[in-house]
């Protein structure tokens, strides 16, 4: 009897705590809705401008696909991509080749993170004089899927890591670095792949899992100077 007592009380507190994370998946929901139909502004602490974009118009994968994996930036489109939730914007496609299955290559990678739930930058190393280098990501392809790891063996470290306590590259990066090409812009001529993503928590990083917020991510990826 205080064994049956003990697993009602246990099945109650389990479907609390799954309605509980039902209703934080439904506020993230609903923050990203509002964020796709407003107009955003960031600013660094002395004010300048760094991104400004209106309202956002999602296309479907299909129609991705149709446009040659791209996206509009002058209608500001972006692909919502089905299986994660991810949406994604290819400012440029960047130079060089893409990452091809069998190989590995180290990218530097310039990031800023936007909380958007809080409605604030939570970090970046975009202009930050504590924060001078890039961080520097190890990925593979393995017949088509692709892991990443931020390095640590550089002498800055790594400012996710730092922050976060995590080697983990959010998935939803990831999913960006099938779609551009990863030469270094320097050596090759013309600009790094950029990309601007929503994320979801469930493929963000380990902060926004537990506690079920989304970001923005202005993104730069190339591969590292040689």
């Amino acid at each position: 009897m205080i064994t049956a007592a003990l697993l009602l009380t246990w099945m109650c507190c389990a479907c609390s705590g799954e309605e509980t994370y039902a209703k934080q998946k439904q506020k993230e929901k609903e923050t990203i809705d509002a964020f796709l139909e407003r107009e955003f502004v960031v600013r660094s602490s002395d004010g300048t401008e760094l991104i400004r974009m209106s309202k956002v118009q999602v296309i479907s994968e299909a129609q991705f696909v149709a446009q040659d994996s791209t996206t509009d930036v002058s209608q500001n489109q972006y692909v919502r991509m089905s299986a994660s939730g991810v949406y994604m914007q290819i400012l440029n496609k960047g130079v060089g080749d893409y990452l091809k299955n069998g190989e590995s290559e180290r990218l530097a990678c310039r990031f800023l993170e936007y909380n958007i739930s809080a409605d604030s930058v939570q970090t970046s190393n975009w202009g930050n004089p504590y924060v001078t280098n890039p961080e520097m990501i190890d990925v593979s392809n393995d017949s088509g899927t692709f892991t990443a790891t931020f390095a640590t063996d550089v002498y800055w470290g790594s400012t996710f890591n730092n922050v976060y306590g995590s080697t983990s590259v959010p998935s939803g990066w990831i999913l960006a670095m099938r779609y551009v090409r990863l030469g270094n812009a320097q050596r090759l001529g013309g600009k790094p792949a950029h990309v601007r993503l929503i994320v979801p928590h469930s493929a963000g990083q380990a902060n926004a899992m537990q506690n079920v917020y989304a970001c923005f991510y202005d993104l730069t990826f190339e591969e590292e100077y040689k």
